[in-house]
């Protein structure tokens, strides 16, 4: 039986971590492209990860980079993938406004690099892109696939390019190229800047005594949030299909900033009035007011709906802090008295 290949960029993240779980559960052999660098940035897929020598190992990390297409033409010649999940991209909305250069050459241009060099090494291979809810920006919702796009950032606006260069190549070239509009997708891997994060943890560190107050921006922009863990199983649905296409997945389903605060902060108990301060260096210089997605398409072809909403999603991710936290608040058990054994210390 022939074993599938999956190539995954930005495989380190929280998308590329669930992603990796699901296609090894599935039975793939998986290469991820790792930004080099002088400190281990793999703790997401560390639980996964074997050494390459041990017999039947199916995960093999490669170094790369979406600014190196020379490097990107070569692994894919190497590797020769039958299916590429594109997740890697300056991903942070905020810092897009701080550093729109590199947000472009990373998520815009980083796209186009990867397709040619599917294209150019004549690689017979279904793609995945990565596109984003902000790319709509200040569409009104609901959204959908053929609601005009408005971005509002330069990551909104990177996504945009990288979701026309798709189409592009899937137009022009045949190529079996899809986009997925995810809308906004959390979960206890989520990194430790974004919002929802943020919150989690302030509500847990909070409870345990550990600090008082956390500093947020705009507390009623509001958003679809769902569960990632969920979200990459309808990545794996897209290129499966007999036809390439782009999809919405939502849950349909708006909160607030404020909300999500509310939720966390309850659940331990908590008023986040109390705890919640406002700083005005997290507002964006152009906001985005409303981002609910409408993921009817993806019901009806997929067949793929959400299980897991804001609230549920809050208290996980809430859950996931805590327990930590408390495990470390117990005191130890005495032990008794250790005796060497081999070279070894056993009590």
């Amino acid at each position: 039986m022939t074993v599938k290949k999956a190539f995954i960029t930005g495989i380190t993240g929280q998308d590329g971590s669930y992603l990796t779980e699901l296609l090894l559960g599935k039975g793939y052999e998986i290469h991820g492209l790792v930004r080099r660098a002088s400190t281990f940035n793999t703790r997401r897929i560390d639980h996964l990860y074997q050494d390459p020598h041990t017999p039947g190992v199916r995960l093999f990390l490669h170094y790369g980079d979406l600014t190196d297409g020379t490097r990107l033409v070569g692994l894919l010649d190497q590797v020769r993938p039958d299916e590429v999940y594109h997740l890697a991209a300056q991903s942070h909305v905020r810092v897009s406004f701080d550093e729109p250069e590199f947000t472009g050459n990373t998520t815009g241009l980083g796209t186009i690099r990867l397709l040619e060099a599917i294209r150019t090494t004549g690689l017979n291979c279904r793609f995945y892109q990565a596109s984003s809810s902000e790319m709509f920006g200040a569409a009104p919702p609901p959204q959908h696939e053929n609601t005009p796009f408005h971005p509002r950032s330069p990551y909104g606006v990177a996504k945009v390019y990288a979701y026309w260069a798709t189409r592009n190549y899937r137009e022009a070239y045949g190529m079996y190229a899809v986009n997925g509009i995810l809308f906004n997708h959390e979960s206890p891997r989520r990194g430790p800047t974004f919002v929802t994060r943020k919150i989690a943890t302030a509500a847990a560190r909070i409870k345990a005594g550990l600090q008082d107050t956390v500093h947020l921006g705009n507390l009623d922009a509001r958003r679809d949030w769902g569960y990632a863990a969920e979200y990459v199983h309808a990545m794996w649905l897209m290129l499966q299909q007999d036809q390439p296409d782009d999809y919405v997945i939502a849950t349909g389903t708006s909160h607030s900033v404020r909300d999500f605060a509310q939720h966390c902060f309850a659940h331990v108990g908590l008023d986040y009035r109390d705890h919640i301060r406002f700083d005005e260096r997290y507002l964006r210089p152009s906001e985005v007011d409303d981002l609910v997605g409408d993921a009817s398409k993806a019901h009806r072809v997929l067949g793929w709906k959400p299980a897991t909403h804001a609230p549920e999603l809050a208290r996980l991710m809430v859950d996931a802090e805590l327990g930590p936290i408390l495990r470390s608040s117990i005191p130890e058990t005495p032990h008794r008295a250790s005796v060497a054994v081999g070279g070894k210390v056993t009590a």
